[in-house]
């Protein structure tokens, strides 16, 4: 997730998968999310389902540019299962996603190296299984002009690879748009530069 790119990806589907070393069960669960609240729900969903396991450790990422994160170990050695699950997320390179790890303990201690490992690795093939979307970081505008006029602004979605959110007509036709932000500036441009069109961005 470049900071200069308009692309950004999301897992194309929930996933999960179960990792057994020496004894303990990894199970490893992939979450698109969009919300603190959606977060917050899944996490509860999985104590409700596995109430009696060692641990619900977790990891998110939120955000175009990955900016929000946050990693759990919930009793684990410090670092030892939300950073390795963190990690395994950034080294996929996917955002607006949540990956718990729930461990039943197995009767055998695996030592901080083989949990960093176990917690890992759990989480990336589940993010493996999970696939990836491309996604574009967008920006929104609003078009307006008289009903003669439509046919510019069909010109200028088709040039801009614009993506139409909605239409209105009343006394003018009015366009809402979506543009990858790379060419917004040029967009833009082109809005200003047919008189006949009112544009701007919202």
């Amino acid at each position: 997730m470049s900071l200069f790119s308009d692309v950004y990806y999301e897992v194309e589907r929930d996933a999960e998968f179960v990792l057994r070393e020496r004894g303990s069960k990894f199970f490893a669960f992939v979450y698109g999310v969009k919300s603190d609240l959606e977060i917050k729900e899944k996490l509860e969903g999985l104590k409700r389902q596995y109430p009696d396991a060692t641990h619900h450790c977790y990891a998110w990422v939120m955000g175009a540019r990955g900016e929000a994160q946050r990693a759990n170990d919930d009793g684990e050695p410090g670092n030892s299962a939300g950073r390795p699950i963190l990690r395994s997320i950034l080294s996929v390179g996917v955002t607006n996603v949540l990956v718990v790890v729930v461990r039943y303990f197995g009767g055998t201690l695996l030592g901080i190296p083989g949990l960093i490992e176990s917690y890992g690795g759990a989480a990336e093939s589940a993010l493996r299984a999970a696939g990836r979307l491309e996604k574009f970081i967008e920006e929104n505008y609003e078009i307006s002009s008289a009903f003669e006029h439509e046919q510019e602004i069909h010109r200028l979605i088709a040039k801009y690879g614009a993506r139409v959110l909605g239409s209105e007509y009343t006394e003018q036709v009015c366009y809402r748009v979506a543009v990858k932000a790379g060419v917004g500036r040029d967009f833009e441009k082109a809005l200003s530069d047919h008189y006949q069109l009112s544009g701007k961005r919202v």
